[in-house]
């Protein structure tokens, strides 16, 4: 790869897309993405930003063939966007380190292009571009200036030729006055859709005649809306951009993290837009902290801190987590995920390390300069061997491997920061917890781990953490299991994490009422499996048992599906789910199952696990066959998907107001922004 320092580069107004060939010199992509440069229309405004807020200039050049670019410029409403080649001794522009141009290193055998060999080993731009295409990028562009700006780029060629293309954004101004919320705190049910909610409300609450006997600790919230949860190249997302489109204001592609998509292969080197958490740290000195009941490095936690166009690199995500947390303000880090964390000198994962680490170079990262100078990121290292707890440990951070040592922590008095790993990849589901404080000795056994904390107590602790810091906090937790229990199917368990959900958010409004600088919301980053409330068995619970192949004869709808009615136990979930007139689920976006209507006894392999427990399940296609009706699904694989359905939020504090109607995923982004910067009235 050949990454150069270009003297100058700027920005722009003006025309579209021009046409794309092997032969024909183009632009064939720019960013920020924008229709002005898609369609040659100016609406709507794809990419928007706070004042201030950092991202990425990038393009895709493609010359003539038999011509290469030499050099670059960026320009923003005409004015260039850096300034004069730095001289020796002198006054220099440090944005000038912030440009790079990516090409081929040649035609080597391993990377030949234009049809011959694409996206081949040894290669660093991706499949399909001509091999003398380069990618111009200028890092960690700001504007304060509100509006709608014209951004263009000028590529010079060899033969003298100058490439070109516009497109534009907008900075979206902030209205000035009132109170500031000093603590965001946003409640992720992943995966959690109305239905979702509904059953959990019919489950531990009941009805009576219609009547709700109760709510939700999500149903008191005052405020609510729909958001519009579309991803930046699909109508259903997937948690990456799910959650980043939150926390960043900008559309993300399936699988990508912090960042636009990009013309190279590297995972971490992709233009990036600026987290909440960065903007708020950088502006307020607000500390963040991520809570989940997943792997840490899974999608929606890695989404509110990491830039990557690869969700699944978790070696690089983990390591950014903690040599970026200047840049994010992180004090808090609370989940499953601890095998990305314990060393693996050999660095190799097949045989797995019998410590459990998974650790490996081909998922960590080493950035280029101009991310580094760009915006003051950490290099990174392929340091398959390093002792990642250890150095959480040194930088200040309580370590708390299980829920004994976490509540000892606290014992001793609340930490600064705090990092707590509770098991090797996603922590059991509450289904399996609760079952486990029960005594039930027929329980799986928490994948080795059987001492997890509740959504609850995390919630409790991070908050406590986090209270310490006087400028506030941003905090992101997580009821991961929803969408990983709605995508295998298994309905009591995903209904029981949706309690559990709502026994955090009980939590975090409880925070608001006592600190009203605070401002809740409630949502999800997309739905999954298009679960349906369908109605309730006709028959008791024993009759389920004795004919577990009556499939939809048993299913009762309209007034034949009554009113289910669960007992809670003391410690606020059911006693058990396997009721006479149980509530039964169907799904919209289901794979093949096998449907018997009852609980699960053990939950289905969960294959990120190093060491899964035999006795579960591959996957739905084989749980309970010979023991449950055939459903066929709509979907090809062994799991439910995510749908484009709108989603509800739920807002509760200070701007909780602001949160009404119909509204972009990345809306709520500038939502938050005016009440935490701009202020409410």
């Amino acid at each position: 790869m050949r990454r150069m320092t270009i003297s100058r580069l700027a920005l722009g107004t003006a025309l579209g897309l021009l046409a794309v060939s092997a032969h024909a010199a183009s632009v064939s992509r720019l960013t920020p993405p924008s229709e002005l440069f898609a369609s040659g229309t100016a609406d709507p405004i794809i990419s928007r930003f706070l004042p201030g807020q950092r991202f990425d200039l990038q393009a895709t050049i493609r010359p003539d063939e038999g011509d290469s670019v030499v050099s670059f410029e960026f320009f923003v409403d005409g004015a260039w966007v850096n300034g004069p080649l730095p001289v020796g001794g002198g006054t220099n522009d440090s944005r000038l380190a912030r440009n790079s141009l990516v090409t081929e290193t040649g035609a080597a055998d391993t990377c030949l292009r234009d049809g011959k060999t694409t996206g081949a080993s040894g290669c660093v731009l991706a499949a399909g571009l001509p091999s003398n295409a380069a990618v111009v990028s200028f890092r960690g562009y700001s504007s304060y200036s509100g509006g709608v700006h014209q951004f263009k780029v000028n590529a010079r060629t060899a033969n003298g030729r100058t490439i070109s293309a516009n497109g534009n954004f907008e900075v979206v101004g902030l209205a000035n006055g009132g109170r500031t919320a000093k603590n965001i705190i946003i409640l992720v049910g992943d995966g959690m859709g109305a239905a979702h909610r509904t059953a959990a409300r019919v489950m531990a609450k009941g009805y009576a005649q219609g009547k709700a006997r109760g709510k939700l600790a999500m149903d008191t919230f005052p405020y609510s809306g729909q958001v519009m949860t579309a991803s930046l190249n699909s109508i259903v997302t997937d948690s990456a951009p799910g959650m980043a489109n939150y926390v960043s204001g900008n559309k993300a592609n399936n699988n990508e993290e912090g960042v636009w998509p990009d013309d190279t292969l590297a995972a971490f080197d992709n233009p990036r837009m600026e987290y909440l958490a960065e903007y708020l740290h950088m502006l307020q000195g607000k500390s963040l902290g991520i809570v989940t009941t997943a792997d840490v490095f899974d999608a929606t936690p890695a989404a509110n801190a990491v830039h990557t166009s690869a969700r699944g690199n978790g070696t690089g995500i983990v390591d950014q987590f903690l040599d970026d947390r200047s840049k994010t303000g992180l004090s808090v880090l609370l989940g499953g995920g601890r095998k990305w964390f314990l060393p693996n000198p050999g660095g190799s994962t097949s045989p797995q390390p019998v410590n459990g680490s998974q650790r490996s170079a081909r998922n960590d990262y080493v950035l280029p300069a101009d991310i580094v100078n760009g915006w003051g990121a950490a290099v990174g290292k392929l340091d398959p061997e390093r002792d990642l707890i250890g150095d959480f440990v040194s930088a200040g951070f309580a370590y708390a491997p299980d829920n004994t040592a976490l509540n000892a922590a606290f014992a001793r008095g609340t930490p600064d920061k705090l990092l707590g790993l509770f098991a090797y990849s996603n922590m059991n589901v509450s289904y399996d917890k609760i079952a486990a404080r029960r005594g039930n000795s027929e329980v799986v056994d928490a994948f080795g781990f059987p001492d997890q904390p509740m959504l609850d107590d995390m919630t409790d602790k991070a908050l406590k953490v986090l209270s310490r810091n006087p400028k506030g906090f941003v905090a992101m937790i997580e009821a991961a299991s929803i969408d990983k229990q709605a995508h295998l199917m298994d309905t009591d368990r995903w209904i029981h994490d949706v309690i559990e959900f709502d026994r955090a958010i009980a939590v975090a409004k409880r925070f608001a009422e006592q600190n009203p600088d605070t401002v809740v919301i409630v949502t999800a980053d997309h739905e999954c499996s298009g679960a349906a409330i369908i109605g309730a068995a006709t028959v008791s619970a024993a009759q389920l048992a004795a004919d577990k192949l009556a499939g939809k004869s048993v299913v009762g709808i309209y007034e034949a599906a009554r009113f289910p009615r669960y007992t809670m136990g003391a410690d606020g979930y059911p006693v058990t789910t396997n009721i006479d007139n149980k509530m039964l689920i169907g799904y919209g976006a289901n794979a093949d199952r096998y449907e018997n209507w009852l609980p699960n006894r053990f939950p289905t392999r969960d294959t990120q696990q190093p060491f899964p427990p035999a006795q579960s399940p591959a996957n739905p296609s084989v749980r309970n066959k010979d023991e449950g009706a055939l459903i066929t699904g709509q979907v090809a694989g062994d799991q439910a998907a995510h749908t484009g359905s709108d989603i509800p939020l739920s807002a509760f504090g200070l701007g909780a107001g602001y949160f009404t109607g119909t509204f972009d995923n990345t809306d709520v982004f500038f939502k938050l922004g005016q009440i935490a910067v701009g202020g409410v009235e």
